[in-house]
């Protein structure tokens, strides 16, 4: 979900000096930051003042690293690489002005790491053409664009998830499904590499540039495909009814491994603990001849379940595929031998591995991992030969999404409680440098914010579940208003610190602000989450099966009610995607409990929201989900609720707000709207976040402090 109107207005970087005028500009800009109101520390423009990092991706050569900033809704391309005395020097790329609806990601760097290629425009959720800013002349598409270190940008053509060739001479990428090539420097117009009856993804180069896998998704099976380029032919690997993903080269170029999943695997939002077990393959780049080298257990772990990076399997120098596992029903790293036979551990204990990476030379991986500390995350690397993983971070910080410089000096997002997420290099245990300090506006209020503390409640079903308390910074004289926060995904996990998700961060700032305002603020990691176990994650009887999340809505506003500095009668609720389902879900079951509530882009009812991820077609299946939904006990719906929703949402259709909209009038509930015309669900434009965010105290105010309006309008 994510990102902030004025009017827009694209530009160009036409030289270094160009670049280093927009860094300085980005430090010295508080034009976003709105004078703080009447009794308040800050305003909600300055706690989502920040600029936000994300695609962290490491080039082949020169120690450099690449990453997007987006700050109020205008990104750019940043890179850093080693300077003078030991020193990194970042500064941007490119120099896109205004916010102005345009998504930007999918960094891939060239081999000579002094040029990279990137999606700008339409949407990193897909779905098309996005025109979030409602110009008369329609929508734009994603575009695959070049950057260099010391030119402007080059526009390659329409498409996005580029990926430029070990040689260096052409980049392959995906257009309307299909795999397109152009050249990396201006000359020849991009071609049509491959006609295929399927929907390609993942294109993935053999190390010598020779060949080119990719991944064709055929509806209810997947195949991998090997283009050729020396003898013009496609070879398919191991076809099966299976679905196979994932494909990784083998050092030597000869060989692919892949994951392949058996037929029929659950449907979304259902139990899945257990499957028919997932395998790994490897199969002959020249013939397709493919070979299963390892299959999971039954039981638990049986289910694939990827990480949150993009790499799910690697192939290391030693022969090895290392590979994400829940056998011991925890997200672990283990090994097998590309010959086949068991698998080994490689990581131990109960917590969760995140994201990981390979380092060029295939010999080092690094992680991030709450492994000792359930709350935040930290780096770990291990070696090949390494008898066991050794942190890299440690501490109150949160740390994320590393990547290896061609140097092997480690970069990750980190932040802090205080500080939000942004680029560092891993200088030591102790010792980590901001690769871009002077991104950070002046008057961000980092000063003026509450940590948070964790809290472990009990759900009247007996869960036990963790979340973060907000108490207003400077206390208050007595009982007042409460507010609980439940993320979306539902796979996420909010953390006691600045997310290293883009709207998870912003909702963390909102959750900061509302309690600078006076509000007990309460961010459930409800059931269904992930960090704390497959058992956890895969909960039974959740969502269209049952809705059991909604035990954890009653055991966090009974935490509320239970604390002597809240008022019982003003606890209000608020969440966006799944958290929005979370609100409806508690306004239509406890209304007694909960006097307000803010839902964004929330699931009404699960039996009407098909796109696959409905209720399926089992006897009783549609009757349970919708009797699982807000709208199976709209009855009890009384209190008021402020509903958000962008009309453009590719993942919550925005016809779960009307038929919400239509019942909650038929029963005479108070609600309010705010619709946002051609936004999507992870919303573009920084002005977007800014009217959601202040609806939202604004709202609250009215409804949990009457007498006292928002802080914005004292």
């Amino acid at each position: 979900m994510s990102k902030l109107p004025r009017h827009p207005r694209l530009a160009t970087l036409t030289g270094i000096a160009a670049a280093a005028a927009l860094a300085a500009t980005l430090a010295a800009q508080p034009a976003t930051a709105a004078p703080k109101p009447p009794g308040h520390d800050f305003s909600i423009e300055q706690v989502l003042s920040a600029p936000f990092p994300s695609d962290l991706v490491a080039a082949g050569q020169g120690g450099r690293v690449a990453w997007v900033y987006d700050q109020g809704g205008s990104r750019n391309v940043w890179i850093a690489g080693p300077g003078a005395n030991s020193a990194y020097a970042a500064r941007p790329i490119t120099s896109y002005v205004g916010d102005d609806g345009y998504d930007l990601g999918e960094l891939n760097w060239a081999p000579d790491g002094r040029q990279l290629v990137y999606s700008r425009g339409g949407s990193l959720e897909g779905g098309g053409p996005v025109n979030a800013l409602s110009r008369p002349s329609g929508g734009v598409g994603q575009e695959v664009w070049a950057a260099s270190l010391d030119g402007a940008p080059r526009r390659i053509g329409p498409g996005h998830t580029a990926a430029v060739s070990p040689r260096g001479d052409v980049v392959a990428y995906i257009l309307a499904d299909q795999i397109w090539i152009a050249p990396l420097a201006a000359g020849d117009p991009p071609t049509q590499l491959i006609h295929d009856r399927g929907r390609s993804e993942g294109v993935t180069w053999s190390p010598d540039g020779g060949r080119l896998a990719f991944v064709s998704r055929r509806g209810d099976h997947s195949l991998i495909g090997v283009y050729d380029f020396a003898a013009k032919a496609l070879v398919w690997l191991g076809p099966s009814v299976d679905r196979d993903m994932s494909p990784v080269w083998s050092p030597d170029g000869r060989s692919l491994a892949y994951v392949r999943l058996a037929a029929g695997q659950a449907r979304p939002f259902a139990d899945s603990r257990e499957a028919q077990p997932w395998s790994l393959w490897i199969a002959d780049a020249a013939t397709g001849a493919a070979r299963s080298v390892w299959t999971a257990n039954p039981g638990p772990g049986s289910a694939f379940h990827p990480l949150e990076s993009d790499q799910t399997l690697m192939w290391t120098a030693d022969g090895r595929l290392v590979f994400p596992w829940e056998r011991s029903g925890w997200m672990q790293l283990y090994a097998v031998a590309a010959a086949g036979g068991p698998a080994t551990r490689l990581t131990h204990g109960d917590f969760e591995v995140f994201s990981a990476t390979l380092s060029g030379d295939r010999k080092r991986i690094v992680y991030s991992a709450n492994q000792d500390d359930i709350d935040h995350r930290h780096v770990w690397t291990l070696g090949v030969g390494d008898a066991a993983p050794r942190p890299l971070t440690q501490g109150p910080t949160i740390e994320d999404n590393p990547v290896v410089a061609s140097d092997g000096q480690v970069m990750a997002l980190h932040s802090d409680w205080r500080k939000p997420i942004h680029p560092v290099w891993l200088a030591g245990s102790t010792r980590l440098v901001d690769l871009a300090p002077a991104a950070m506006p002046a008057d961000f209020p980092d000063a003026r914010f509450s940590e948070p503390k964790p809290v472990i409640f009990t759900s009247p079903d007996g869960q036990t579940i963790h979340g973060q308390l907000f108490l207003p910074r400077n206390g208050r004289p007595a009982r007042g208003p409460a507010i609980l926060f439940f993320h979306g995904g539902p796979t996420r996990q909010m953390l006691l610190g600045w997310h290293p998700m883009d709207a998870y961060t912003y909702m963390y700032g909102l959750n900061q602000y509302l309690a600078d305002e006076g509000y007990v603020v309460l961010s459930v990691n409800y059931r269904g989450g992930s960090g704390y176990g497959l058992d956890f994650r895969e909960a039974l009887k959740f969502g269209p099966a049952g809705g059991s999340e909604v035990n954890d809505i009653l055991g966090a506003a009974q935490y509320l009610r239970g604390r002597p500095d809240v008022d019982p009668k003003r606890i209000g609720i608020w969440g966006g995607s799944y958290g929005g389902l979370m609100t409806a879900l508690g306004l239509a079951r406890a209304s007694d409990l909960l006097a307000a509530g803010v839902d964004y882009a929330g699931v009404h009812d699960w039996s009407t929201i098909g796109a696959g991820l409905g209720p399926g077609s089992a006897p009783g299946a549609a009757e349970l989900a919708r009797a699982s939904s807000p709208m199976g006990t709209i009855d009890k719906w009384t209190s008021p609720v402020l509903l958000i929703h962008a009309d453009d949402d590719r993942n919550v259709p925005f016809s779960q707000t009307v038929e919400l909209v239509e019942a909650l009038r038929q029963r005479h509930v108070e609600f309010e709207q705010l619709i946002l015309p051609d936004e999507i669900h992870d919303l573009l434009r920084g002005e977007s976040w800014l009217r959601f965010f202040h609806a939202a105290d604004d709202f609250f105010a009215r409804h949990l402090q009457p007498g006292q309006p928002p802080a914005a309008h004292r």
